[in-house]
C-alpha cells in the first residue's frame, strides 16, 4: 500500500494539501514578482513533495510566466509552435468547437524526446464556466501499489515512446518529424533523479510498446499499467479558474485534461522545463 505524502511546513507560503498522495494550492507567492531565491527552493521543495502544485489569481504576463519558468531551468520550445510567434516558448493549448481535444488521455509531457521535461507550468487565460477540470495521477504510488514480482519484473524492462502524432498537427509526414526527434526508449520504472522515488513511466499518449515482448504481450502490460493511474487514490482534480497555474513534475505524475465542457472555449499557455535522460537505478 503507498504511503502518504509528508506535510512540510514552509516559511514563505503556505502549502494546502488536495489530498493526502498528490497534490497542494501554494497561497501567499506573488508571481509576477522576481521570486527570492529561497522562495523559489522552497517551491521547488513543494513540487517534489507534492509532485504537481497550484497557484491562484496570478494574472501575469506571457514574460513574467516565462521568467517564473525559467527559475527552474532551461525552457523547451515545442516543434510545432509557429516559427515566428512571440514567445516561443508559450505552447498554446486551444480548445473549442473542431478542435481536437488530445489531452484527455492519462499523459506525461514529451515522453518522446530523449531528455522528457522536468516540469509544466500551465496557466488558464479562457476558462468555461464548469468543466474542464484537471486530474493528476501519482505514478509513485501506481508503482507501489503493484505487486512485489510485478515491481522486480518492471525494473527490467524498456519502453518506446514516439511523437509522431504531432506530425499530423503539422500536416506532415511522420517521417519528416522522426528526422529530428526519433522514437526514445526509456526505462519502464524510472528513478526520480532528485527525490530517488520509483515511478512508473509509461503513457498511453506516447508509449508504443516493450522491447523485447511480442506485441499481444506488450499490449497486454501497457493496459494492465495505464490503468494504475485510474485509482481515485493516487489522484488529485483541479478546478480552474481563469489565473490559475499548475505546476506538475512529469517525472512523477500524469496528467488528463477532462473534456467535458463542448461547445464552451477552454484556452491554455503552457511553459515546458528541460528535463534530464530517464534512467533505473535500484533503490536500497
Amino acid at each position: 500500500m503507498a504511503t502518504a505524502a509528508p506535510v512540510h511546513a514552509f516559511s514563505r507560503f503556505s502549502a494546502s494539501p488536495l489530498t493526502p498522495r498528490i497534490g497542494a494550492e501554494i497561497d501567499g507567492v506573488d508571481l509576477s514578482h522576481d521570486l527570492p531565491d529561497e522562495t523559489v527552493a522552497d517551491i521547488r521543495r513543494a513540487l517534489l513533495t507534492y509532485k504537481v502544485i497550484f497557484f491562484r489569481g496570478q494574472d501575469i504576463t506571457q514574460e513574467q510566466h516565462i521568467a517564473f519558468a525559467r527559475r527552474f531551468g532551461d525552457l523547451e520550445i515545442h516543434p510545432i509552435t509557429p516559427k515566428d510567434q512571440p514567445n516561443p516558448e508559450i505552447f498554446h493549448l486551444t480548445a473549442r468547437p473542431g478542435i481536437g481535444r488530445g489531452a484527455n488521455v492519462w499523459h506525461s509531457d514529451v515522453t518522446w524526446r530523449e531528455t522528457p521535461s522536468l516540469g509544466s507550468v500551465l496557466r488558464a487565460r479562457t476558462m468555461p464556466e464548469v468543466g474542464g477540470d484537471t486530474l493528476c495521477a501519482d505514478m509513485v504510488a501506481a508503482y507501489e501499489g503493484l505487486s512485489p514480482s510485478m515491481k522486480e519484473w518492471l525494473c527490467t524492462l524498456t519502453a518506446v515512446h514516439d511523437g509522431g502524432i504531432f506530425a499530423a498537427l503539422q500536416g506532415k509526414p511522420e517521417s519528416s518529424f522522426h528526422e529530428l526527434y526519433p522514437p526514445q526508449e526509456h526505462p519502464v520504472v524510472r528513478t526520480h533523479p532528485e527525490t530517488g522515488e520509483q515511478a512508473l513511466y509509461v503513457n498511453s499518449a506516447f508509449t508504443t510498446h516493450i522491447k523485447g515482448l511480442s506485441k499481444e504481450e506488450s499490449d497486454w502490460l501497457l493496459k494492465r499499467l495505464y490503468a494504475q493511474a485510474s485509482f481515485p487514490e493516487y489522484q488529485c482534480r483541479f478546478r480552474w479558474k481563469v489565473n490559475s497555474i499548475a505546476f506538475w513534475d512529469n517525472r512523477a505524475c500524469q496528467h488528463y485534461a477532462v473534456a467535458d465542457y463542448f461547445p464552451a472555449p477552454r484556452a491554455m499557455e503552457r511553459v515546458t522545463v528541460v528535463g534530464d535522460r530517464p534512467y533505473f537505478a535500484p533503490g536500497p
